[in-house]
C-alpha cells in the first residue's frame, strides 16, 4: 500500500495544526480535513486567514501555503474516507457527564461514530490511526468494531497521540521531542514513519505497543500538571512566609534533574488535556481497584481547583469581604496565552465564583469573543443565560474593560497586558485601585509605584 491520500476526521485543535504541517512536509500526499461542523468548515476556507477557527502562531501562514494544492477542509465525510489509504480520528473525548464514569472517564462516543461510519464506507484497507486523547484500550474498541463488519476490508490501527501545547502547537509540530507510534502491524507503523520521517529524524520516532502508545500520553500530561499543581501549593506556603514563590522556583529549576519547565506559580492550569487526562487515568486505576494510585493522581486536580478558588476568595476579602455590585475587570479568558482555547480555563472558575457573589464583570481577551465567553459559562449551568448576560460582557479593548473597575484581575499571560499604560487605567479606576495577578507577569513594584494595591501568585 502506497499512502497517497490522508483523511482527518476532525477539524479542532489537533487535527487542523497537525494535518497542516503533514500536508506542508509531504507535498505529494493529499490531505483532507472532514468535520461534521460547516461553519467551522466554511472559518478553515475563508479566503482570510486571520478568519481561521483556530488561533496559533504560524498556522495561518502553513494553511495559505498548502490550501488548495494538498491541504484541503471538506463535510464530504465518506468521500474522504473512501478515497484515503490513511485515516486519522482528531476528535473530541469530553469527560463523561453521564452514567458510569461521570465526571471521569473519557467520553468516547465520537471516536466510535467515527469506527463505524468508517466501518460502513471504506472498501478497501485502511490504516486507522488514533490521534485523539484516549484511555488505554481504545484502539483495541475501534479494533472491535473494524474488524467485525462482515466485509473484507483489513484495518491496521495505530495509536499515535499528540504531544503539543497550544500556543506552541506550530513549532512543537515541526521540531517535537519525540513522535510515538504504537501498533500490531510493522507495516502500517512504518508507513506512518515514513509521512514523519520527511522531517523528523528516524531516532525521534519511537515505535511501541498500542497500551504504551496510549498511556504514555496520559502520563506525560499528568507528570506536567502535577508539576504546576506542586509549585501552586508551595506558593500558598510562600504568601504565609517570607518567602517568594518565583525565587523558590528559579532554585529548584536549576536542579538539573528537576528542571524549570511548568513550574511558573498561577491561577491554575486549564486546556482540554491536563484535567481530562489525570482524570482519565484516575478512572483506569480505580477500575483494576488501585485506589491509592487514583487518590495520588486525584489530588493534582483537587489543588488545582483549591488554586482557583482561593484565588477568588483572596480577592472577596481584599475588597473587603464583598464584592456584591463591584465591577471586576479581567484581562484574559483563554485558558493560556497565544491560543483561543478556553476550555478549562481558570478564568471561567473564578468567573463563576465572583458572579456567585453578585459581582459584575467585563472581560477583555485579544482572541476570545463575547459569544465564547457567555458559553462557556452558560455550560456550567450556574445561572440562566439571562443573569449570564446581564453579570458578565466582553468588553472591545482593555482600556474600556477596566474603566471604572474596583479590580483588576489577571486571567491569562497575554504579553501585551506588561504593554499597557497602567497609568492611564489607574487614573480611570475606582480607588483604590486592586490589582490580582493571577499569572505574576506584571511588576510589583512599578505597579505599587503607579499607587495600585498589587496582589500576586506566592508573594
Amino acid at each position: 500500500m502506497e499512502i497517497t491520500k490522508i483523511c482527518c476526521i476532525g477539524a479542532g485543535y489537533v487535527g487542523g495544526p497537525t494535518m497542516a504541517v503533514i500536508a506542508k512536509k509531504n507535498p505529494n500526499i493529499k490531505v483532507t480535513i472532514v468535520d461534521i461542523n460547516q461553519k467551522r468548515i466554511d472559518a478553515w476556507n475563508d479566503s482570510d486567514a486571520s478568519k481561521l477557527p483556530i488561533y496559533e502562531p504560524g498556522l495561518a501562514e502553513i494553511v495559505k501555503e498548502t490550501r488548495g494544492k494538498n491541504l484541503f477542509f471538506s463535510t464530504n465525510i465518506d468521500q474522504a474516507i473512501n478515497e484515503s489509504e490513511m485515516i486519522f480520528i482528531s476528535v473530541n473525548t469530553p469527560t463523561k457527564t453521564y452514567g458510569k464514569g461521570k465526571g471521569m472517564a473519557a467520553d468516547l462516543k465520537y471516536v466510535e461514530l467515527c469506527a463505524r461510519n468508517i466501518a460502513d464506507v471504506a472498501k478497501s484497507d485502511k490504516i486507522v490511526v488514533e490521534k485523539s486523547t484516549l484511555p488505554v484500550r481504545t484502539a483495541q474498541a475501534i479494533k472491535s468494531i473494524l474488524d467485525n463488519t462482515g466485509s473484507d476490508v483489513k484495518f491496521d490501527i495505530l495509536s499515535n497521540p499528540e504531544f503539543l501545547a497550544e500556543g506552541t502547537a506550530i513549532n512543537d509540530l515541526l521540531n517535537p521531542d519525540r513522535v510515538l507510534i504504537g501498533g500490531e502491524s510493522e507495516e502500517a507503523i512504518e508507513h506512518l514513519a515514513t509521512i514523519y520521517g520527511s522531517w523528523v529524524a528516524q531516532e525521534k520516532i519511537l515505535r511501541t505497543n498500542v497500551w504504551s502508545s496510549e498511556l504514555s500520553k496520559l502520563t506525560a500530561n499528568a507528570f506536567l500538571a502535577q508539576r504546576i499543581s506542586s509549585i501552586n501549593a508551595i506558593s500558598e506556603l510562600c504568601e504565609k512566609t517570607e518567602a517568594n514563590v518565583n525565587e523558590v522556583a528559579k532554585a529548584i529549576g536549576m536542579d538539573s534533574r528537576i528542571g524549570s519547565k511548568f513550574l511558573k506559580a498561577s491561577v491554575g492550569f486549564g486546556g482540554s488535556c491536563f484535567q481530562k487526562d489525570i482524570l482519565n487515568l484516575v478512572y483506569i486505576a480505580r477500575s483494576y481497584n488501585l485506589e491509592e494510585v487514583a487518590d495520588y493522581w486525584e489530588q493534582v486536580i483537587t489543588l488545582n481547583d483549591h488554586q482557583k478558588k482561593r484565588f477568588a476568595d483572596n480577592l472577596i476579602s481584599t475588597l473587603y469581604n464583598t464584592v456584591s455590585g463591584k465591577k471586576i475587570g479581567f484581562l484574559g479568558w483563554a485558558f493560556k496565552k497565544d491560543t483561543n482555547d478556553t476550555r478549562e480555563s481558570a478564568a471561567i472558575y473564578v468567573a463563576d465564583y465572583l458572579l456567585n457573589e453578585q459581582a459584575i464583570i467585563t472581560v477583555y481577551d485579544p482572541k476570545v469573543s463575547n459569544e465564547k465567553i457567555q458559553q462557556d459559562l452558560n455550560y456550567l449551568n450556574t445561572r440562566s443565560e439571562a443573569e449570564n448576560s446581564k453579570l458578565i460582557r466582553a468588553a472591545e479593548t482593555p482600556y474600556e474593560a477596566l474603566k471604572d473597575v474596583h479590580a483588576v484581575a489577571i486571567m491569562t499571560e497575554w504579553d501585551e497586558f506588561k504593554r499597557y499604560d497602567w497609568k492611564k487605567i489607574y487614573k480611570e479606576m475606582k480607588k483604590p485601585a486592586f490589582i490580582f495577578d493571577g499569572r505574576n507577569i506584571l511588576d510589583k513594584s512599578e505597579m505599587q509605584k503607579i499607587g495600585f494595591k498589587y496582589a500576586s501568585i506566592g508573594q
